[in-house]
């Protein structure tokens, strides 16, 4: 019978569950602009409302852990994983910042590639909310981090096939530039929930 003399610290993990949880609602107000005749302002400044909750967040995890004297697990990988999780959300904001700053839903309809990638981080984000409260458990995550790492490689061909897009002759100059930086964010924000998946991975290892 194994003993732990570690204490049962739940403010930790309800940490990283509404950081999580942050990340649904985030890549959900992504969706809403694929919506016919959506107020994409509205949408950028709840992104950015959902972003600053975010930041409480990760200020309220690293208050707690400069407070507590043994953490459920390291101290690094504590840290680590609440930054990760936050680098997430600004990913995520800024996707629904640039795409209103420059106007790019104005434009006839958005590369159906940039749709799926905002697909697949909708399901990496359902994926690591699910995941986060099972932390305290350290049970039945292995196929959080493989499936999440499954999903990062098909945002990856996703990212690809829309460079191919933008690069095609189908958008004038200015307007691929602005694409691109968009595209940028998407597939930063699917390899940021990979990392998220990967120091699961890494502290699940260390605690079994």
């Amino acid at each position: 019978m194994k003993f732990s003399f570690r204490p049962n610290e739940g403010a930790f993990y309800e940490l990283f569950t509404r950081a999580a949880h942050n990340l649904v609602k985030g890549t959900a107000l992504l969706n809403e602009l694929a919506l016919p005749g959506v107020e994409v302002q509205s949408v950028s400044e709840r992104l950015t409302e959902v972003e600053h909750d975010s930041d409480q967040i990760t200020h309220e995890l690293y208050k707690k852990i400069n407070s507590t004297f043994v953490t459920p697990f390291d101290r690094e990988d504590i840290y680590r994983l609440g930054s990760l999780l936050d680098d997430v959300m600004d990913h995520l904001e800024a996707v629904g910042n640039l795409l209103y700053l420059y106007g790019l839903t104005k434009l006839p309809s958005l590369p159906r590639e940039m749709h799926e990638l905002v697909n697949v981080l909708d399901l990496q984000a359902k994926l690591t909310a699910e995941a986060m409260p099972r932390l305290k458990s350290m049970k039945d995550l292995e196929d959080y981090w493989i499936e999440c790492n499954r999903l990062e490689n098909e945002g990856d061909q996703a990212y690809r096939m829309l460079l191919v897009r933008l690069f095609s002759g189908e958008y004038d100059a200015l307007t691929v530039l602005k694409m691109k930086e968009v595209a940028d964010e998407l597939e930063a924000a699917c390899d940021a929930f990979e990392h998220v998946a990967n120091t699961v991975e890494t502290i699940a290892v260390k605690e079994s």
